[in-house]
This record gives C-alpha cells, sequence and structure tokens, in this order.
C-alpha cells in the first residue's frame, strides 16, 4: 500500500514549494534588472540623457528617443484604454452569457496570443500603406494600441467581475439607472484592477520594438507631429545592438528604459494605493 502523507507535512510541502517559486520569480528579476544597470548606469549621465545621438547613435544622447517613446506609449493609451474598458464593462456589466460575449472574448484572447512581429506586419500593411500615414508616431502608437487592448479588456473584466454584487444590487434597489450604478458604484471600485490593467498594457507598448520596428521609421529627431517618423527607445536598443553601433550605449539605453518603466510602475501603483485608502476612509 502507498503511504498517504499525513495533511499537516503536505501543508508544509506545498508552502514551501509556493515560497521558492516566490523567491526565484523574485531573484530572476533582481537578477536581470541588477544586470542591465550595473552595464548600463555609468553611461548615463546629462549629456546622454537630453542630447541628440551622434554618428547614428555611436556617440551622444538619446533625448529625441525619450520624447518618442513617451509619445507612442501616449496614443497607444489613449486609444486602448477606452477601448479596453467599454468592452470589458459591456462583457461584464451588459451582456450576459451569449454567442458574442464568447466570440468577443475568443477575440481578445486570440489577439493577446498573436506574435508582435504580426502586429507590426499589419501596421505596415494597414496604417502605413493603406491608410497612407507613411512612417510615423501615429502609426506606430495605433499598432501598439492593438496590443494593449487584450491586454487591458482581460484585466478590466476580471476586476469587474470580482467587484460584490451586493454593491450593485444595493444602488439599483435605490433607483438609481444602470448607468449611474456603473459610473458611480462600479468603476469607482473597480479602479484599482483597471489601472493595472492599463500599466500592464502600457508597459507592453513602451517595452516593445517588434510592433514598431516597421511602422514608426527610424528618424533620429524629435517628431513634432503625429505624422513625423521616430525612433522609440527599443527601436534604438534594437539597432545600436544588432548593427553594432554601439555596445555602451546600447546598455544605457536599455537601463533608461527598465528606469522609465519603474518609474511608471510604481507611481501608478503608489497613486493606486492612495485612492484604495482613501476609498476605504484611511
Amino acid at each position: 500500500m502507498h503511504r498517504i502523507i499525513p495533511p499537516k507535512i503536505a501543508q508544509k510541502i506545498m508552502n514551501g514549494v509556493f515560497w521558492a517559486s516566490g523567491i526565484i520569480t523574485l531573484l530572476v528579476l533582481l537578477v536581470v534588472i541588477g544586470y542591465v544597470l550595473y552595464k548600463g548606469l555609468p553611461v548615463i549621465n546629462l549629456e546622454f540623457l537630453f542630447t541628440d545621438p551622434i554618428d547614428s547613435g555611436r556617440s551622444g544622447g538619446i533625448f529625441p528617443m525619450i520624447v518618442s517613446s513617451l509619445y507612442v506609449t501616449f496614443i497607444a493609451v489613449l486609444v486602448a484604454a477606452p477601448l479596453g474598458v467599454g468592452a470589458a464593462l459591456y462583457l461584464a456589466e451588459y451582456a450576459g452569457e451569449n454567442r458574442t460575449v464568447r466570440l468577443i472574448r475568443f477575440g481578445a484572447e486570440t489577439l493577446s496570443s498573436i506574435p508582435s512581429i504580426i502586429f507590426g506586419l499589419f501596421g505596415l500593411a494597414f496604417f502605413v500603406i493603406y491608410l497612407q500615414m507613411g512612417w510615423s508616431v501615429l502609426s506606430g502608437g495605433l499598432t501598439l494600441a492593438l496590443m494593449a487592448l487584450p491586454t487591458i479588456l482581460a484585466a478590466s473584466e476580471v476586476s469587474i467581475e470580482s467587484i460584490n454584487k451586493s454593491y450593485a444590487e444595493g444602488s439599483l434597489a435605490l433607483g438609481a439607472t444602470k448607468w449611474q450604478t456603473v459610473s458611480k458604484v462600479v468603476i469607482p471600485a473597480a479602479l484599482p484592477g483597471i489601472t493595472t490593467g492599463i500599466i500592464l498594457g502600457m508597459a507592453r507598448a513602451i517595452a516593445e520594438a517588434a510592433a514598431i520596428l516597421y511602422t514608426v521609421g527610424a528618424a533620429l529627431l524629435i517628431p513634432i507631429s503625429l505624422l513625423d517618423p521616430a525612433r522609440p527607445l527599443p527601436l534604438h536598443l534594437y539597432i545600436l545592438a544588432t548593427e553594432g553601433i554601439s555596445m555602451d550605449n546600447a546598455w544605457g539605453t536599455a537601463a533608461v528604459l527598465v528606469i522609465l518603466i519603474l518609474i511608471i510602475t510604481v507611481t501608478t501603483n503608489t497613486l493606486v494605493d492612495r485612492y484604495q485608502k482613501k476609498m476605504m476612509g484611511r
């Protein structure tokens, strides 16, 4: 007969496995970020951050790339966030369960699994050529919006569905309309989760190189209008590393990109925590 592990010992074993999994994940994150910062921080200075690149990035700074990254990411989030949150509200609060809802969820899941290079080729064919936007910030931003959309939708829907249904039922029982309930009760309660989804979508957009490789262009100047070409940080990093232009500047660009993502994530999470404490009256 097989010996059965006592429940208390099994519980301790699984607790150890879960703790080890979490620690290993954290260590991998710290090693990757730490190595990038170790290689890149010595390159970073005021001249590197606030001057234009020279000789295709062999020397000089990355200021136009920082501006281009923020520009493209802002467009992506500006387009994807309302669409993703709106679709999540429709699925969670209005649609119910039917074939259309299942089809939308299947489409979102499929969209999230498509390789980023496919988004880039689609952006090239549709935005750059068919709509005649050319290689531009707008083409790149719209392409990244398509990539961020399923992430925002999925996270927002989970957050909305996790809200205690008694909140909405109480609001409706007091005579509020469906939209009043959604806008005054559901959205404020789900806002932390929705914000998390937007952060994840923003992080994917700002760090993506393959999707913008065919849509933004590779201009070394600061984009002035939406139809100007640009070179965001991930694309600049890719060009510096793959073409062997300057590995030192490539590591510096990677470090700036990591720091930028950390700043956005930490700042947004801090604001969300303050909002949650305010909602709970702390």
